[in-house]
């Protein structure tokens, strides 16, 4: 899990943001939490690339749409403290883009 300050720091931004702890979701498996996502009208950030890119991907083919997947990867973007102001950039940049049904992997800028 990313760390608090990463919600507070979107949050201040103007962004609508829920983590999987406070839905209640903790220790839920990825099919789950996408699922609420999808129902609350959330784009998922994550920087589990591989199930949840499959994830997305059979949302599509089963012909049902999602409000978009972000992906921020490891490599990209530290869970520490210092990483948290670059995703958070990184997730503000590409807000006012239209996700839907979209997978994109988060750049730093």
């Amino acid at each position: 899990m990313y760390p608090a300050a990463l919600a507070e720091r979107l949050e201040a931004a103007g962004l609508a943001v829920r983590t999987v702890a406070g839905l209640g979701l903790a220790g839920h498996d990825d099919p789950t939490v996408f699922a609420a996502a999808v129902a609350g009208g959330y784009t998922v950030l994550t920087e589990n690339v591989g199930d949840f890119t499959r994830i997305a991907a059979e949302y599509l083919a089963g012909g049902r749409h999602h409000p978009g997947l972000l992906i921020a990867l490891a490599t990209r973007f530290s869970r520490r403290p210092s990483g948290v102001a670059p995703l958070a950039a990184a997730v503000v940049a590409v807000q006012a883009e239209d996700l839907a049904d979209r997978t994109v992997f988060l750049q730093q800028r």
